[in-house]
């Protein structure tokens, strides 16, 4: 991925991906424009237990990992949900080794047609000056993403989800575009793994519901943590 400067150093990107109830659709991903296109029968990577997505649901970011006998655990920061609350904010949260900055989220329903009572949802999260730094210690990289956004729309067809994030830090150029499910191993200074991180990770399971995880960094057992940290989650389902 391009590097970009807007007044904040480091990467940047966004991008989009569909899923309908027969197949999928989806993108294009670029710096600066989303395009969104239909595709049959295009086959997509997704974790092999996929499972339906929540019908509308969003969340910041959230951190649960063991590290010896401490268990450090970030509920979901500023959750929503089309069900209630459709709304959520937070100031910093910080726990051992993972800092989110402030972010909000919202989900929404829409009527489109009164008349036959059909529907569309946008569940949405934004975020800043996450920070990664449980690694340092070990070696490894501090990684930081200044901003990002990620949002899931669903309707009657089928459900589109999109995300963008600017001031990456600590890690290589990512390519461009994006790949779904692109897996970075972040190592130590021995060149050995001791975490990765998941960009564009998503669920496609076969209802035409999507889930999106904007960075998804899994602690390997070498690094004497085991766990997960997310940064920014959407998902959607069609609607009724």
């Amino acid at each position: 991925m391009a590097q970009t400067r807007s007044g904040q150093p480091g990467l940047s990107g966004t991008g989009s991906i569909g899923s309908g109830r027969s197949g999928v659709r989806v993108a294009r991903r670029a710096l600066t424009v989303v395009a969104v296109v239909a595709a049959a029968a295009v086959a997509v990577a997704a974790p092999a237990a996929a499972v339906g997505n929540a019908p509308g649901a969003a969340h910041v970011g959230s951190v649960s990992y063991v590290k010896g006998t401490t268990t450090v655990v970030a509920a979901p920061v500023a959750p929503c949900s089309i069900s209630g609350p459709t709304s959520g904010n937070s100031g910093t949260v910080t726990v051992n080794g993972v800092r989110f900055g402030s972010g909000t989220s919202t989900c929404t329903t829409t009527v489109t047609d009164p008349d036959s009572g059909t529907t569309s949802t946008k569940s949405e999260a934004v975020g800043k000056d996450f920070e990664l730094s449980a690694l340092v210690l070990l070696g490894g990289p501090r990684v930081k993403i200044a901003n990002w956004r990620v949002t899931c729309t669903a309707d009657e067809d089928g459900s589109t989800a999109g995300w963008s994030f600017g001031g990456l830090t600590g890690l290589a150029t990512l390519p461009n575009p994006l790949p779904n499910n692109y897996v970075r191993e972040l190592k130590n200074l021995l060149n050995v793994t001791i975490a990765t991180i998941t960009f564009n990770e998503t669920t496609i399971p076969n209802d035409g519901s999507i889930g999106l995880t904007l960075a998804h960094i899994r602690l390997l057992p070498v690094s004497g943590m085991t766990g997960d940290v997310l940064v920014g989650n959407a998902s959607c389902s069609p609607t009724p």
